[in-house]
């Protein structure tokens, strides 16, 4: 019966950061009863990984999933690769986070205009690219816009801050367009990014404000077929948008025929730079960033920009990179990006939860009166674990999809768009939906497990309260979890509340509702994932089975 299975209560951040030996260990791990579902091999390694690494943890989930490109043998030696990174994990003493805040700190951080009346005329933008943003429903440029807009204009290289959902697309969209209207040339400007699904809404972006002209873009990602890129590649396109990963393998494959455009390049755009130049571990993107930098014109001779929500030490270290005699000196403009890094209009609630009965908590917290119309992102740490809950959610009736990095590609643009039209109310997903995709009906994202890296959070949190609009993020602790999000707390400079709806208890609705039936669907889930069945309802096993006929 019910009432015999004992779920331990909640109890209060303090006593669990007390009471825990484990909570003291060098390293704190999220806690997660479908852990199991990851080699034990796996977990052992990213344990080593600081002893191995010289001191620097390294982050296996996020190079799982961040990453769409192949390991790189080679190590490409450049300016970019003395950069040291980092640790991926929030140190504990509170003078030791004063040292690393410290290192990002701006020493004369550059504003953005504040005048609200200033409009993309008055920063010099053409009147044909006024109006086709106006179409596009975008009339007042935002405060990154403000800043870098004018300074890309004049030839400066650039390095753009700014919350999420911000306008960064834009900001540097916009000024690469004008100068290739005045002088359209072959493959003008090169896009690199760490998804695919990022590199393919800049993509769609590119080719929304460009359509009063006759700007030929194409996608160069993972996934896809590396012979008809190369063919596109080689007819000379405008503008290039593609992960390091796949444009590295071009590089090296494809023959000069289809790179030899690259070494004319005018532009280049690091986006989500914080990841692409981030140098720890197998995961990195930075070896592949330096092949793809190695084929196209010396850093003095086009015009760099970096743009990123969280400006980390190896981002900040370009600007101090030599300049070519004159050569104007790097721009830097950074917006909200230290305690607002997350927009004031976020509510953030976390909910203290027995780690056993995780499963069973989530099932309930989506059907309460507050959340079951409510469009929503959950979000894992492993791909293994972003499987099972499709899984399980779908065996428990809920309208849901998934994105991450296992998927194949024709299937994780079937599932995005799927979301994007309301066909799946829940979308699980690993932190390849953490950067830059903007869905603007999400109101509520869910961190199943917890980050191990502040500014993970800080992008995972910012697909929802985007461009004003109010959202909320609900946060699942166990009692490993504590110092994760007191680091979270630190970084961001606010708290969490704890979540609560009026006249909702989840333990007791846990104990009476969905105790035995989560139980059951577990299992069926786990099987399904044991024997690696795919997701879908009786329509897709149809068409499948009368594909096969």
């Amino acid at each position: 019966m019910p009432n015999r299975v004992a779920i331990r209560a909640p109890v209060d951040f303090e006593e669990l950061n007390s009471a825990s030996d484990v909570d003291n260990a060098p390293e704190v791990e999220s806690s997660s009863e479908s852990d199991y579902l990851d080699s034990s091999g796996a977990r052992k390694r990213r344990r080593t990984a600081s002893a191995d690494d010289g001191g620097d943890s390294l982050d296996l989930d996020q190079a799982e999933d961040g990453d769409d490109s192949e390991d790189d043998e080679k190590h490409f030696q450049t300016v970019l690769s003395t950069i040291k990174a980092p640790s991926r994990i929030k140190r504990k003493t509170n003078h030791t986070q004063a040292e690393q805040e410290a290192m990002i700190q701006p020493s004369n951080p550059i504003l953005a205009p504040t005048d609200p009346n200033t409009s993309f005329s008055s920063l010099n933008v053409r009147p044909w690219l006024v109006q086709s943003l106006a179409n596009m429903a975008i009339k007042r440029p935002t405060g990154i816009q403000k800043g870098c807009i004018p300074e890309i204009l004049k030839g400066r290289d650039c390095i753009g801050g700014s919350r999420t959902g911000s306008g960064k697309t834009v900001a540097f969209a916009v000024p690469i367009l004008q100068k290739w209207a005045e002088d359209p040339s072959a493959i003008f400007g090169v896009v690199l990014t760490p998804t695919r699904e990022l590199a393919l809404q800049i993509y769609e972006q590119f080719k929304a404000i460009s359509s009063p002209q006759s700007l030929k873009a194409i996608l160069v990602t993972g996934g896809s077929d590396m012979r008809a890129q190369a063919i596109a590649m080689a007819q000379r396109p405008h503008v290039i948008i593609a992960t390091p990963g796949r444009l590295a393998d071009h590089i090296r494959t494809s023959g000069e025929d289809t790179i030899c455009g690259l070494r004319r390049v005018r532009f280049v755009v690091l986006d989500e730079a914080d990841r692409l130049l981030h140098a720890a571990g197998p995961g990195s993107m930075l070896p592949d960033v330096e092949e793809c930098l190695s084929v196209l014109p010396p850093a003095a001779e086009r015009q760099t920009l970096l743009f990123t929500a969280t400006i980390t030490p190896e981002v900040r270290a370009l600007k101090s990179m030599p300049q070519k005699p004159g050569k104007q000196p790097v721009f830097v403009c950074e917006v909200d990006t230290q305690m607002l890094a997350i927009p004031t209009t976020l509510h953030q609630t976390h909910i203290q939860i027995p780690v056993t009965h995780k499963e069973h908590y989530l099932h309930v917290f989506l059907l309460t009166e507050a959340n079951k119309d409510k469009t929503i992102i959950i979000f894992c740490n492993r791909t293994a674990t972003a499987d099972y809950l499709h899984h399980l959610l779908r065996l428990l009736d809920h309208r849901v999809t998934s994105l991450h990095s296992k998927l194949p590609q024709r299937q994780r643009i079937d599932n995005l768009a799927r979301f994007r039209a309301s066909a799946a109310r829940i979308l699980v997903a690993t932190d390849v939906a953490a950067r830059g995709l903007d869905i603007p009906e999400v109101s509520l994202v869910v961190n199943y497990d917890i980050p191990r890296d502040p500014d993970d959070y800080i992008h995972r949190v910012g697909r929802t309260a985007r461009a004003g609009r109010t959202g909320e993020s609900a946060t699942f602790v166990g009692q490993r979890d504590v110092e994760l999000v007191l680091g979270i707390e630190n970084r961001v400079g606010r708290q969490m509340d704890a979540w609560e709806e009026e006249g909702v208890n989840l333990e007791t609705r846990v104990l009476r509702d969905a105790l035995k039936v989560v139980s059951e669907k577990k299992r069926e889930a786990l099987l399904e994932v044991e024997e690696g069945r795919e997701v879908g309802g009786k329509r897709k096993r149809a068409k499948m089975k009368l594909r096969a006929e």
